[in-house]
This record gives C-alpha cells, structure tokens and sequence, in this order.
C-alpha cells in the first residue's frame, strides 16, 4: 500500500564559489519546483566546501551568499527546511557510523572522486570520504526523494549500500531508503568555453552577476570563426542553447532562424542573451538586494532551519546508537 504521506526531500549546494546559470537550471529551480510537492529540507553543504575552500573569512562569505541567492530565487522558509549543514554536528557522528561499515572499494569505486583526481584536483582524504559524509547527510533526515544530476546517481546508490550494511551488521533497520530524483531529462548548461558550466572550469555566468561583469562573461563565449554574413548552425552555436535555457520557445526559434539565415552575428546573439538573462533574473536580483540588507533576518532562517534539521537528526542518531550498542543521543540544546 503506498504511503499518503508526503515525500521527504532533500538536498544540498556546496558554498564554495559563486552560484551561475549551471547551478540555477541544474538544480536550484528544481529544489525551489520540489518545495510546493513535498516535505524539502535543504542545506548548505558547508563541511563539504572545507575540501576546496580554507580560508575562513571566504568561507563564511560565500555560506551567507547561498543563503541570500536561494531565498532570493524563491526558496519560502514556510515550505522548506533551510539550514547549514555545520549546525547538524550530528552528520558528522553518523558519517563515523556509517564509515565502520562501508568497504573500502565502495569508495574507490567513486566517479566523482576518480574524476577530479583526473582532472588535477589534489586528493584528498575529506575529497575521498566525500560519499560517507553525503551518505550521512541523506539518511540522517529519512530522505525519500534526493535530487540529484545523472553524474550523482551513484552516491545516492552508496549511501542505499551504506544503510544496507549496517542494517546487516548490527540486526537492526534503522534508516529509510533514498531514491535518487531525476527530473526527466535535464539539459547541459555549458561553460563561456564551450564545456559544461562549473567552477572547476572557471567558465561560469553567475546567477547574480549584472553591469560590466555580466557583460565581459556573456561575450567571452567561444564560438567559431563565421562571419556576419554566413549562415550557422543554432545546434552548435553555445550562445543559442543558454538562450535557450532562457528564453521562451518562440524566442528562441527566432534567433535559430536569424542564425541560420545569415546576415546575424554572434556578438548580435550574445547581445540577445545578455538582454535575456537580464530580464530572466532583475525580480529575484531586487529581492537579493533587499535581503542584504537584512543578514540578521537571513541568519534567522538558517538558524530556525537548523533547528527543526537538528531534532530530526538527533531522532535517527539516537537510534543508530541504541543499534550499536551505546546510550541513546546525547544530551544537548537543540533549541540554541
């Protein structure tokens, strides 16, 4: 028999750069969709951020940044649970938990991990234990559903493997399975350099970015060598598929047309999508503004979200302690 009960959500965004176009359309607009269809608690993975950011003033900022960016973009304190990850120590105990379980080559199995090795990232043992943490970060809420890109299906399948070990290893059940949630098919936000959006990349258009800034970003796209005059291709043309992202369909169909017809240039394109991504996100860049001037009442729903994360984690924790064989969860204000 199903459950009438609604599904709870969760997610996380790591607060280590700016948030750009490839965060909004691969996920923050998903999140701020999935609020209006289920119980959401959504984080800001700052424990996770400490792998690639170490300075502590940069680190706080780009916390706060987040907080005002998804408020801004329409997350409702209402509807979601909305808090730092860093004020659920408990994550932190259950990730210990679930390491005592979990074999080593399920985490050197790891795509992501393999990936950014490959890609130079220095590794690192936070880079290696990332799939334990993210695990904890999962069950320690009873997720359902946990959005995710196709690229992290595969931790949500380790921390499925996690709980079933320690299931298995101490007799009990104690956390509820996790599904991944993939909204059909989700588009590739590419990069100003032709490669899919990322701050690794250093390619990105911020979300919030405006003036000069926006304007050198939006121009610096590559695109190929055809003149004004020549007929292009909109399907291989970058500035065509982030206008697409934006624009509506008519829109868009107008611009494919002018570039395949000739006579309309890439700087015409990306003139066109800067005017758009202007417009797409002015409401939400005046509601930004109008949060940074209350960081008190910004720190307030981080807080109050923490808060209400905190108790259902202490709930769980309480259980996988009693599983093991250790006191129930310790005392502590939950309430602070």
């Amino acid at each position: 028999m199903l459950s009438s009960q609604p599904p709870r959500i969760l997610s996380g965004v790591q607060p280590s750069g700016k948030l750009h176009l490839g965060n909004y359309f691969g996920a923050i607009r998903q999140h701020i969709a999935l609020q209006e269809k289920g119980e959401a608690f959504y984080f800001i993975a700052d424990y996770h951020a400490l792998t690639t950011i170490q300075d502590a003033d940069q680190h706080r900022s780009l916390v706060h940044d987040v907080a005002l960016d998804y408020l801004a973009l329409g997350l409702d304190r209402e509807k979601a649970t909305f808090f730092r990850q860093s004020d659920v120590p408990e994550v932190t105990e259950l990730a210990w938990f679930l390491a005592t379980v979990t074999g080593m080559g399920l985490l050197e199995r790891a795509h992501s991990y393999k990936d950014k090795v490959a890609r130079g990232i220095k590794s690192k043992v936070g880079l290696f234990f990332y799939p334990v943490l993210m695990a904890a970060d999962i069950l320690a809420y009873r997720s359902d559903l946990v959005p995710v890109g196709k690229d992290q299906v595969q931790h949500i399948e380790m921390a499925q493997d996690m709980a079933e070990h320690f299931h298995h290893a101490f007799g009990q059940k104690v956390f509820r399975r996790p599904e991944a949630h993939l909204a059909g098919e989700a588009a590739v936000v590419l990069g100003t350099d032709g490669q899919k959006m990322s701050k690794s990349y250093e390619n990105t258009i911020e979300i919030f970015s405006e003036g000069k800034p926006l304007q050198k970003a939006v121009m610096s796209i590559v695109t190929d060598s055809r003149g004004v005059d020549e007929p292009k291709d909109p399907d291989d043309c970058p500035v065509y598929q982030l206008y697409c992202l934006i624009a509506e369909p008519e829109e868009a169909e107008e611009m494919a047309s002018a570039l395949r017809g000739g006579g309309y240039g890439y700087g015409d394109a990306k003139k066109t999508l800067l005017t758009a991504i202007e417009s797409r996100f002015s409401e939400a860049r005046e509601r930004r503004r109008e949060l940074e001037s209350r960081p008190d009442d910004v720190e307030a729903v981080l807080v109050e979200g923490g808060r209400r994360a905190r108790e259902e984690a202490r709930d769980v924790l309480g259980e996988v302690r009693e599983a093991v064989g250790m006191a129930g969860a310790p005392i502590a204000d939950i309430s602070s």
